[in-house]
């Protein structure tokens, strides 16, 4: 059995738990580390059982603790080179990278950590560099993806291999474009770099997901140009039209931006 564990999720900061028990990692690292440090203890969990940090991108609610992760916990940090390269120059990241800490991956290339096979995979986005990550173990695949600029091959083979999924639906398009944000900002957002809409996402698992798929949880969500229950809804809704049943087919939940969520217990039975 795995456990999953969502310590935030969107433009506050992003960081995700997963653990076999033997082996644990955390995915991002852009959540506060005393707040991280706080929330973990509370799950009964030391951030120093955390064996690795993979990172998404190098947007700084995704990395602005992995400094911290790396030079004060002795935390390996696994990127790509570009995504190292941008943590290195981001303003946000005080607390720079040593190369002991620094591990690169390659998208398409599975490496082991523990009892975890981890494969970064290419998202689009207009950062230095974007993977998401299929993850494997005792018979589960895991695979998260998030500030998606669009569905791609890759990314929709990823959604029919995934037993639990994490996706993002980042806005509501009429939420977005009768909003305050400038024309530019709209644009970037909706750009083939820029984040995916709850139909889009809807439509992704609608039209890639499998039944080996057991949960799905929909994450990044705008503060500004969504709502969980509309996120929600709008999937609920989509998928119907393929004739798929959130909580029948498989379960649907929403992930908190700033809280963290339950323990997630992943199994193959």
């Amino acid at each position: 059995m795995m456990k999953f564990i969502s310590l935030g999720s969107g433009s506050s900061g992003n960081a995700y738990y997963l653990s076999t028990g033997s082996t644990s990692i955390l995915i991002d690292a852009g959540v506060a580390i005393r707040t991280m440090v706080r929330n973990l203890k509370e799950y009964h969990i030391d951030i120093r059982q955390i064996d690795a940090v993979f990172i998404t991108h190098d947007h700084a609610d995704h990395i602005k603790s992995v400094g911290y992760l790396a030079n004060d916990y002795n935390r390996m940090v696994y990127a790509t080179e570009p995504v190292h390269m941008g943590i290195n120059r981001n303003y946000c990241v005080s607390s720079k990278l040593t190369f002991a800490h620094t591990r690169y991956i390659e998208k398409g290339v599975p490496i082991e950590v523990g009892d975890l096979r981890i494969t970064p995979f290419s998202v689009p986005h207009d950062s230095s560099d974007c993977v998401g990550y299929r993850i494997e173990a005792e018979g589960i695949t895991f695979c998260l993806a998030t500030d998606v600029g669009q569905s791609t091959a890759e990314i929709e083979e990823e959604v029919a291999r995934a037993n639990y999924l994490v996706l993002e639906a980042n806005h509501d398009e009429d939420m977005l474009m009768m909003g305050s944000y400038p024309n530019y900002l709209k644009a970037r957002i909706r750009s083939g770099r820029g984040h995916m809409s709850n139909k889009e996402a809807a439509r992704l698992i609608a039209e890639h997901a499998t039944p080996r798929l057991r949960h799905v949880w929909l994450c990044h969500l705008s503060e500004e140009n969504n709502h969980p229950e509309l996120a929600r809804k709008t999937v609920e809704t989509v998928l119907k039209e393929y004739g798929i049943v959130a909580g029948v087919d498989f379960k649907l939940d929403i992930l908190k931006r700033k809280q963290p969520s339950e323990v997630y217990e992943l199994t193959i039975n």
